[in-house]
């Protein structure tokens, strides 16, 4: 095929990501600055995100015959390059000023392999081709193991950055293997020629049926859900409290995507015991990962676990697959994202200068309204979000995947969310009463004083405001949400 400048356009915000990658490294190797490596990578990632208007112009787009960049594909571009530079952000609050207190060792890299994994979630959104989802999904993972265990003085994080390697190495077996079984079966690596040929047999074979199942698992580790989810607690845990929040947002926002554009575009990888199998994996994920939230007394793994719950909701709306169910999807992803983000920010805030540990304990934040008022205001609201409470966005969000498994009538799968979303308002609630306690003597970890007048803190005010914005007037949202349907070119 012939390259023409429809192309590249189409392809600008993945160009020009990989071209700030490079940049970044080669601004490294010339001077160690970190001012001056954050201001590249937000400025590539800024330039990215406004690159996305000239590629709507030209979509929908087959890259050759690996990469399909629709509106759908940036709807999802969006979504991946916005978190990346929020959590950008949030690593240069992390890692702290030049000098006195802060990161104690090499401070650029973390960066860098931000912006290389950020690369891997555009090309997974796009990717319409068996082997770009592995390319893509292995350039996602493979920076993160180096950002979980960034901390290397601490053995959380170093535990934490072995564990997902090892479990991430397992999750990309299953999917190769599955890959490997439907090519035999279908002859064909592109996700609508796999669809037409397993549509064409009538009843997909054994063969495939076990392809796409082994696939399923694959990603179902990226996607920690149940029974495949026991990385992610100590994950998010031990990981720098910027990385969790790129592992909770960026990295499963890319990995869901390319997982609902693969189930819209084969239908029939979507029947029989597959879809009753994506059912059981739904109700566990709900029910599990509220329930085991209810027992931490450590808020990073009750967002670990939470995280565990949402993505059970998510396959509510995947297993409907008609109807709403890709706008609920996409305006899930923009609330969870939005939500993440600003519980994890906070979290970050609270743990800057570096000092040992992240302020992950619940107890360190009892009595924070009396000490950081907006920053709990702040906290406050996310969590109203995550439980879905009206005039949240994640009310909005919930609403919709409530509406697209009505529509398909799961009924099994509503109650379970119905049970799951009442059992997760209890601890959030204790999360939000444990800021207004009275303040105990124990004190080790806190924001700084004039967290709100830097980067981090005008960011975490922005997506706190956005949150309740959303909740209140969700319009713009949803507008954005029906354009970016999917499209399919067919072989």
């Amino acid at each position: 095929m012939e390259f023409t400048t429809q192309h590249f356009i189409a392809l600008l915000p993945l160009l020009i990501t990989s071209a700030t990658v490079v940049l970044v490294m080669l601004a490294i190797a010339w001077k160690r600055n970190h001012t001056m490596t954050f201001g590249l990578s937000v400025l590539g990632l800024n330039l990215a995100l406004l690159s996305l208007l000239p590629a709507l112009g030209v979509t929908p787009i087959e890259v050759t015959p690996l990469l399909l960049v629709d509106k759908f594909a940036c709807y999802y571009m969006a979504l991946v390059l916005a978190a990346t530079l929020a959590c950008v952000t949030l690593t240069h609050a992390y890692l702290g000023g030049e000098s006195g207190k802060g990161y104690p060792g090499n401070r650029e890299e973390l960066y860098l392999l931000m912006l290389l994994s950020a690369a891997g979630g555009l090309v997974l959104v796009s990717a319409q081709h068996l082997a770009g989802l592995f390319i893509g999904l292995e350039l996602l993972s493979v920076p993160t193991y180096g950002m979980i265990a960034y901390a290397f003085f601490n053995k959380r994080s170093l535990e934490a950055g072995i564990k997902y390697m090892v479990l991430s190495a397992a999750g990309s077996a299953f999917l190769l293997f599955g890959m490997a079984l439907l090519y035999a079966e279908s002859g064909n690596l592109t996700f609508a020629g796999i669809g037409a040929k397993l549509a064409a047999d009538g009843l997909p074979s054994m063969l495939a049926q076990l392809g796409v199942g082994m696939m399923l698992i694959g990603l179902s580790f990226k996607l920690s859900l149940v029974p495949f989810h026991l990385w992610t607690p100590d994950v998010y845990e031990g990981a720098p409290a910027p990385v969790a929040a790129f592992l909770a947002t960026a990295s499963k926002v890319a990995v869901f995507a390319v997982l609902l554009r693969l189930y819209q575009m084969s239908p029939a990888t979507a029947g029989g015991w597959l879809n009753d199998l994506l059912t059981l994996i739904a109700i566990a994920s709900i029910i599990f990962g509220n329930l085991l939230a209810l027992l931490q007394n450590n808020l990073k793994r009750l967002l670990g676990y939470s995280s565990i719950a949402h993505f059970g909701y998510l396959l509510v709306a995947l297993i409907a697959s008609k109807g709403l169910a890709v706008e609920a999807v996409g305006v899930y992803l923009a609330t969870y994202v939005l939500t993440s983000l600003g519980a994890f920010g906070v979290i970050t805030l609270m743990s800057t200068p570096y000092n040992g540990r992240d302020a992950d304990a619940l107890y360190e934040y009892r009595g924070l309204f009396w000490r950081r008022p907006y920053l709990t205001a702040v906290l406050t609201v996310m969590m109203l979000s995550l439980a879905g409470i009206p005039l949240t966005a994640g009310f909005i969000g919930k609403f919709y995947v409530v509406a697209a498994g009505v529509q398909s009538q799961q009924w099994w799968l509503l109650g379970a969310l119905v049970i799951g979303s009442a059992i997760g308002v209890f601890y959030y609630l204790r999360v939000m009463v444990t800021l207004f306690m009275l303040e105990p003597n124990l004190r080790r970890h806190d924001a700084p004083f004039n967290w709100a007048q830097r980067a981090g803190g005008m960011m975490l005010l922005f997506v706190a405001v956005l949150a309740f914005f959303l909740g209140v007037y969700p319009q713009p949202l949803l507008e954005l949400v029906q354009q970016a349907g999917l499209v399919a070119l067919l072989p």
